[in-house]
């Protein structure tokens, strides 16, 4: 019993060994380790056995195989669509194969592109192409919004741009007075050709005896009143060699162009007194005429600066076209006149604008006589007036004469004047016969004001500060009469204060020739009061010279 206890221990103990050898034989010294291609993961031993019971082979999806990186670096520009080859190798994106990753959420079908980046130079030209662009509609926004532009300027440009909408334009856009003018009555071009064929173009021309010691230009062009405000057009007469100078003193020769119009279809025709001056021959043309007319001077006025000449028609010529005389006092400010002239020599030039004011005043010396052609009454408009224009008409929209075009300023652009219709009314049937026309009475004392500014003051050791202060009395004068003497302190009339002297012209002025006021006087630093009666200053010879600081009333 023993010894069969023994043998079965003994053989257990056999059969253990050879198991245990058995174990050792099938693989101890082998690695229990599977690598794939690239990161890799271990199995355990007891796995390994577990599988190896099994016909001693692995199955294959017990072991994780991660994807491999890819052999060169990932480029910087990729598209995260796959690519046709890559859905190819997909099994058509069913998710069938080893190379199919669609479980995965796509993250494996990318497509690589080797596209280069774009050069520098393409960068910069679309990029200043696309900052013009920008830089242009900016600019063009602020414009059409007016964003830098001032609320006044705003105010009057909306004005001005009603006014264009307003009217009809048909133009282009330099012919802007032509689309902005109304259309009434008569438009422009209406004007122009009723009125036209009665503007004539009037050249003078003197004897050489005449015009010795004013210039080589004439007696009108060495005077300002010509050469600052008027123009005669000699301007070619300047390039006269010096035997022309010396030839006979009976030869005429060119001494200005003007313009002039015809209001009456006998042949009467109104110009400016000044265009005409000194001229010993007259000739005037007609529109479409080569053939010039010889005028003969009826009448004319300094003062006024109007003149009338009288050409005779040929025998089987039909009447003269006439400009009819218009009334000024009915013209409104801001209505559109139409001027027609022959500036520097261009005949019939027409040019347009409105009536800018009423009522101007402005004096022009006259360097021949010595005068001062003192201007009252005046018109004033924007419409271009040149050398040449004078006594050309001024005319409305209903083709009537409602001035004569007469001076212009040289310091500035579209300010001309035109004497008005209703002083040249009341003249003309003087002028036609010759005979001195009456001339307006205008209120005067006679004496030569200065301002009274603090050195004045200062000097005169006075402690007045406002007022007027005498200068001069013109002899036999009403100032001169009531005992008003120099250096006296004026510092108003009728107890009414005026701190300027143009404040107390300005009184003096309004009142009736023949009326008495008081002056309230300070003289020596006392107080006075003189009577004084207001005087015609037709009535007095008042070419006496005076400081230029002074003013006359």
């Amino acid at each position: 019993m023993d010894e069969r206890n023994y043998r079965s221990n003994r053989q257990d103990e056999e059969n253990e060994t050879k198991q245990t050898e058995n174990r050792n034989s099938s693989g101890t010294d082998e690695s229990s380790y599977y690598y794939s291609y690239g990161p890799f993961q271990s199995v355990n031993q007891e796995d390994t056995a577990n599988h190896m019971g099994s016909n001693n082979q692995r199955e294959e999806g017990n072991v994780e195989i991660t994807k491999p990186d890819p052999v060169r670096p990932v480029p910087t520009y990729y598209n995260s669509e796959p690519s046709e080859q890559a859905k190819r190798s997909s099994g058509g994106g069913n998710g069938s194969g080893n190379g199919g990753d669609q479980g995965n959420g796509g993250k494996g079908n990318w497509n690589y592109n080797n596209r280069k980046p774009r050069s520098s130079v393409r960068s910069l030209l679309f990029s200043f192409i696309a900052g013009m662009l920008v830089i242009t509609v900016l600019m063009y926004t602020a414009d059409r919004t007016n964003m830098f532009t001032p609320e006044t300027a705003l105010t009057n440009t909306g004005n001005e741009s009603s006014g264009q909408e307003a009217s009809t334009n048909t133009g282009g856009g330099n012919n802007v007075t032509a689309s902005l003018l109304p259309t009434g009555k008569e438009d422009v071009s209406s004007v122009v050709t009723s009125t036209s064929p009665a503007v004539v173009k009037i050249e003078t021309l003197a004897k050489q005896s005449s015009r010795t010691g004013t210039g080589q230009g004439g007696s009108n062009t060495s005077d300002p009143l010509y050469q600052y405000f008027f123009g005669n057009g000699t301007e070619g007469n300047q390039g006269q060699s010096q035997q022309q100078q010396q030839q006979s003193s009976n030869q005429l020769v060119p001494l200005g162009i003007g313009s002039g119009f015809i209001f009456d279809k006998e042949g009467y025709i109104l110009t400016n007194q000044h265009v005409v001056q000194g001229a010993d021959v007259i000739q005037v043309t007609l529109e479409n005429n080569s053939k010039p007319y010889e005028a003969k001077l009826l009448g004319s006025s300094f003062d006024l600066d109007l003149a009338v000449l009288k050409i005779e028609k040929n025998s089987g010529d039909d009447a003269f076209p006439v400009a009819p005389l218009g009334d000024s006092n009915s013209t409104q400010v801001g209505e559109w006149l139409v001027a027609i002239g022959n500036p520097e020599g261009f005949e019939h030039t027409v040019t347009a604008g409105v009536l800018s004011a009423k009522e101007r005043t402005i004096s022009i010396p006259d360097e021949e006589t010595g005068k001062t052609r003192e201007y009252s009454h005046l018109l004033q408009t924007d419409a271009s007036i040149n050398p040449g224009n004078s006594g050309g008409p001024l005319l409305n929209l209903n083709g009537e004469v409602i001035g004569m075009n007469v001076a212009v300023s040289a310091d500035a652009q579209g300010i001309g004047f035109a004497i008005p219709s209703s002083v040249i009314s009341e003249a003309v049937k003087y002028l036609k016969e010759n005979k001195e026309v009456p001339k307006e009475p205008v209120p005067f004392i006679g004496a030569s004001l200065m301002a009274l500014t603090p050195e004045v003051a200062k000097q005169m050791g006075t402690d007045v500060t406002e007022g007027s202060v005498v200068a001069s009395t013109i002899f036999q004068s009403p100032a001169y009469q009531a005992d008003l003497r120099a250096y006296d302190i004026i510092t108003g009339a009728n107890g009414t204060p005026y701190a300027t002297s143009q404040d107390l012209i300005d009184f003096i002025k309004k009142q009736e020739i023949g009326s008495e006021v008081t002056l309230n006087v300070v003289r020596d630093g006392k107080k006075m009061d003189l009577k004084i009666k207001i005087g015609n200053k037709n009535d007095f010879d008042t070419s006496q010279t005076t400081d230029t600081q002074q003013q006359q009333p």
